[in-house]
């Protein structure tokens, strides 16, 4: 990511429909996994201007880390009452990790060449019983521009998505599609803007606040989905979503007789479909 997009991420991160109506969802599941604790230390790896993290402070210990110093001054501006790091978790936090109950990666995967190795190294330094909360964005059809300005080495399918998680120690307690009422609408908006050569919004992404009336539909619209998500992590038996702009995945590290190894990016994984600069 540029400067201009964590200055424009920090300007509407508050207002879009998207960051609220993802950060309503997001709250609606940690409640319901982790009960508030203000002694309850939970981490964003990848926070960029702390919109997330912020969002839990009133009920939980909140800790953000991201590589990207422009992200991290812009997040301590904005929310000064979350602690956090520059750098990478394992050598910025080594002591820390094993006392967090949950670590967030939301949006992050896909700014990472190696995944595996991510998310890998982060359970080989957290406690079993600590949760993981991940998101990614979802099916190569939406693919445009604003994948590319972002920085995106992929979007995920359920496969690919799960692929990740398959030989660490694991509990899989949520995994599912979301932003799906709202999926034929932004899949039409992708398509038009690939026919034009274009995105929607600004500094080439498709991040724009819309109108008031509009932009309140639309986070009603999407925050919706945060009960259908909630009683999937309290019942196996309510069904997933089965389309949608994004995924988003519960896990609880499981007991292992050994310590968890780091692995890399398997071979038989496809190759990236884009390779940022």
């Amino acid at each position: 990511m540029q400067h201009q997009q964590y200055q424009l991420h920090a300007d509407v991160e508050c207002r879009h429909w998207w960051f609220v109506a993802r950060r309503r969802i997001m709250h609606a599941l940690v409640r319901e996994l982790i009960p508030p604790f203000p002694e309850t230390m939970i981490l964003d790896v990848g926070c960029g201007t702390g919109g997330n993290i912020g969002a839990l402070t009133r009920d939980y210990r909140c800790l953000g880390i991201d590589t990207s110093d422009q992200a991290i001054v812009l997040a301590r501006q904005s929310h000064p009452e979350v602690q956090f790091f520059c750098g990478v978790p394992e050598e910025q936090l080594q002591e820390v990790l094993p006392k967090v109950r949950l670590v967030m990666l939301m949006d992050v995967l896909e700014h990472v060449a190696d995944d595996f190795e991510l998310l890998s190294k982060l359970f080989a330094h957290t406690a079993p019983g600590t949760h993981f909360l991940m998101t990614v964005p979802a099916n190569m059809e939406l693919w445009s521009a604003h994948d590319e300005s972002f920085g995106h080495y992929r979007r995920y399918d359920m496969q690919r998505f799960r692929r990740l998680w398959q030989t660490l120690p694991t509990e899989e307690l949520l995994c599912s599609h979301f932003n799906s009422h709202l999926f034929p609408l932004i899949r039409q908006l992708r398509r038009r803007n690939r026919r034009r050569g274009r995105t929607s919004g600004d500094h080439g992404t498709d991040l724009s606040v819309p109108p008031g009336p509009l932009n309140k539909i639309l986070e009603t619209i999407f925050a919706s989905e945060r009960k259908r998500l909630v009683a999937m992590l309290k019942d196996n038996t309510v069904k997933s979503y089965p389309a949608g702009v994004s995924l988003v995945t519960i896990l609880r590290r499981t007991e292992t007789a050994e310590g968890v190894s780091v692995i890399t990016k398997p071979v038989d994984v496809a190759a990236d479909f884009y390779q940022p600069r």
